[in-house]
């Protein structure tokens, strides 16, 4: 063995796979480690070699959230499963109002998967935890045998830290509070399925998977108190975040169909797939409940960050024993919101 490379020859990244040595506690284990993760990750935490890393923390609440992944297909137009991981689990704690601090990783890999394709899901990763300044700085690695997974499944965590004062939480919606939305929805859900379905359209529909901790900091910074809660609508979309919030504040919620962007080729695609945009999943877009005085203010400082320019008022909190989403909709009609009955579309993220 080459004694400048102890961990034996390095990983062909470009034809190689994943094989249950990988996931043996051994050397080849090491080499997959050292060539596909640190390599995309680096950084002091994992450069120590622990299986912990201890850090200092800020002054302030602790903010924690734990997420799995296993979005199909793995790779779709905007992003990936990697770079959906890191950014769907800040915003987890980014809707706390909190500043995202460190990350963990998690990876169960299916026996044969190509080492090309992981090493492109762990550098997408690496590149949008850079991006957001939020390191993943511990994690693990299993593996099982063919057909035990589909490909990846990726898990994370992520601690953060909460400005004082602030208590941001689902049973904090008043009557009278105004709701906000960050931009156009729909966008991530019809990206995942225009590439599961191989449909192609006029326009690409792109994923809106973003990070948000910096809009979300912005937001804080100029309204504080005076924002009730956040929501990032992911799964079941728009409409089951409005049911969430009003069932944990026993109000209800009025919105405006009209009010609410989404791109046309958005909505042609859910049109031909006959899904709702309402339902349909968001990564980069989140949902502000917030009192009515600071509305106008705060939905200007929204649409000054980029992720927020298309950001609108689409209605109020009501007062409403039911716990009742209703839309007055684009012909002046009514519609109740309810929740989500069954999948629309699995496997989203």
């Amino acid at each position: 063995m080459n004694k400048h490379e102890p961990l034996g020859r390095k990983l062909d990244l470009r034809h190689g796979r994943v094989d249950l040595s990988h996931g043996s506690g051994g050397r080849a284990m090491a080499r997959l480690i050292a060539d596909v993760f640190h390599a995309a990750f680096d950084n002091d935490w994992l450069r120590a070699g622990n299986d912990q890393a201890a850090f200092d923390i800020p002054g302030g609440r602790m903010a924690m959230t734990t997420d799995g992944y296993v979005v199909s297909p793995l790779f779709f137009p905007g992003g990936d499963i990697g770079k959906l991981a890191v950014h769907g689990t800040i915003n987890d704690i980014a809707m706390a109002g909190a500043r995202p601090l460190h990350m963990s990783a998690s990876f169960i890999i299916e026996e044969g998967f190509p080492l090309a394709d992981l090493s492109r899901i762990a550098q997408s990763m690496g590149e949008a935890s850079r991006e957001a300044g939020v390191p993943i700085v511990t994690g693990d690695t299993k593996v099982v045998e063919r057909g035990k997974a589909d490909g990846v499944f990726i898990s994370t965590a992520c601690v953060g830290v909460v400005p004082a004062g602030l208590e941001l939480s689902g049973d904090k919606a008043r009557p009278g509070d105004v709701i906000l939305l960050s931009g156009a929805i729909g966008d991530h859900g019809v990206a995942v399925m225009s590439k599961r379905e191989n449909l192609s359209f006029e326009t690409e529909v792109l994923s809106d998977t973003a990070a948000l901790h910096e809009l979300v900091a912005a937001m804080v910074a100029a309204a504080g108190a005076s924002i009730r809660l956040m929501r990032d609508p992911t799964r079941g979309g728009l409409a089951a975040t409005l049911n969430e919030v009003a069932h944990q504040s026993k109000v209800g919620a009025q919105i405006d169909e009209a009010s609410i962007p989404v791109a046309p080729q958005v909505a042609a695609a859910c049109e031909l797939l006959g899904l709702d945009p309402l339902f349909v999943a968001n990564e980069g877009k989140l949902v502000a409940i917030v009192a009515p005085e600071a509305a106008d203010a705060l939905l200007a400082v929204m649409r000054a960050h980029p992720l927020g320019a298309r950001s609108a008022r689409i209605g109020e909190i009501v007062a409403d024993e039911h716990c009742f989403v209703q839309m007055t909709t684009r012909f002046g009609g009514g519609r109740i919101i309810d929740w989500l009955s069954g999948e629309q579309l699995p496997r989203i993220c």
